[in-house]
């Protein structure tokens, strides 16, 4: 049975103690991840099964990333507090934490464990191997690691993001929005779950040209693993001067793809001295980050904390599904986030053009193509 995700008690998540790597993970039972707090669990609002101990390891993004870790913490947080069980979360500093982390979580007794990002793939089809009695919750990676078209471990759910199809719509709306007549995007390495959003944003673009018999440009993606990479997901020059590289081209409009290395985007927007709209990736960054509140356009949404809310809720009653899930614009896994300040900026026609859009995605009638759905 799925129960709607509630986003009660989430807001804290920002503003974290977190757990380093290498250490004992923490357990925590209040709506403040990573204290160290033992105390009573709050009084639940449903009933888990005896023993139900929910637990999350994070990748080296860190669970205050503003991102995808950050999401999925927010999903498992807000199940542990409905049912007033503890959690333990620990997290990565590196990929070499990934197998010992997965294996302090199994030696603390959780019974489900979510491994946040396609990285910890290859770690937690061993964990998940060597103990089938746990159930694992695999954010944004299918688990088949040996490319055969077969989970490799049974007691694995993947969590899948059809983001291509709310990317498109960014695309469009970008597209129309520019000025310019041009537009950019950047990433942090070329893998299917980064280059998804991109190839989403470039097909929207592609589709608006076609409508509309014009020409806007997407600066930094040609398709598959062509484009501009940073080399990994951090904030640092590399992913500085990726976003230099395509502001400097002319954009007006800019999205970039890989946790952090938004923030990077962020200081170039400010030291062009000119009016460039920002994309996000994952999370609605007007909510996440308030820095972004002046130049973020939309964002567009992976929503890992539902998903990973109904997958530890499954679990939590004894009806663990181990099927995959592949989030989509027609189950609301994915979208567009609000304009926010840029309500009243963007035309309403161009807006009622991308509504229009999105019902035809989930129809049928426009295909969005991406590794999910080819």
């Amino acid at each position: 049975m799925k129960k709607t995700f509630q986003m009660a008690a989430v807001g804290a998540a920002a503003a974290l103690l977190l757990a380093a790597c290498g250490e004992a993970p923490e357990e925590t039972t209040t709506a403040t991840p990573g204290a160290s707090d033992t105390s009573a669990a709050p009084e639940a609002t449903s009933k888990a099964v005896e023993g139900f101990k929910p637990c999350i390891v994070s990748d080296a993004g860190g669970f205050d990333d503003k991102s995808f870790n950050q999401l999925s913490f927010e999903g498992l947080q807000t199940a542990a507090l409905e049912y007033g069980v503890e959690f333990g979360q620990v997290q990565s500093q590196s990929d070499s934490d990934f197998k010992t982390n997965l294996e302090s979580l199994v030696s603390t007794d959780c019974t489900a464990i979510v491994s946040v990002g396609f990285a910890l793939s290859a770690a937690t089809v061993e964990s998940a191997t060597a103990n089938p009695d746990i159930n694992y919750i695999l954010v944004d990676d299918a688990a088949d690691n040996d490319f055969d078209g077969t989970k490799d471990a049974e007691n694995i759910k993947p969590l899948l993001y059809d983001t291509a199809q709310a990317a498109f719509l960014a695309g469009y709306l970008s597209a129309g929005y520019s000025e310019a007549g041009k537009v950019g995007t950047y990433g942090g390495q070329p893998y299917p779950t980064v280059t998804i959003f991109m190839d989403g944003f470039k097909q929207g673009v592609e589709h608006y040209n076609e409508v509309n018999g014009t020409d806007v440009q997407v600066i930094g993606f040609e398709g598959g693993d062509k484009g501009v990479f940073t080399g990994g997901f951090e904030n640092n020059q590399d992913a500085r001067n990726a976003a230099d590289s395509i502001i400097e081209q002319g954009v007006d409009v800019i999205l970039p793809v890989g946790g952090p290395i938004y923030q990077a985007a962020l200081d170039s927007i400010a030291a062009a001295d000119r009016d460039i709209a920002l994309i996000g990736a994952d999370a609605d960054l007007y909510e996440s980050d308030p820095k972004t509140q002046d130049v973020i356009l939309t964002s567009i949404q992976k929503k890992m904390n539902a998903s990973t809310y109904d997958a530890i809720s499954s679990a939590a009653i004894g009806e663990f599904d181990s099927e995959a899930y592949i989030g989509t614009l027609e189950n609301d896994g994915v979208g567009i986030a609000p304009l926010h300040n840029f309500e009243g900026k963007v035309d309403e026609a161009l807006l009622a053009e991308v509504e229009a859009l999105k019902a035809d995605i989930i129809s049928g009638e426009i295909k969005v193509t991406s590794y999910l759905q080819q």
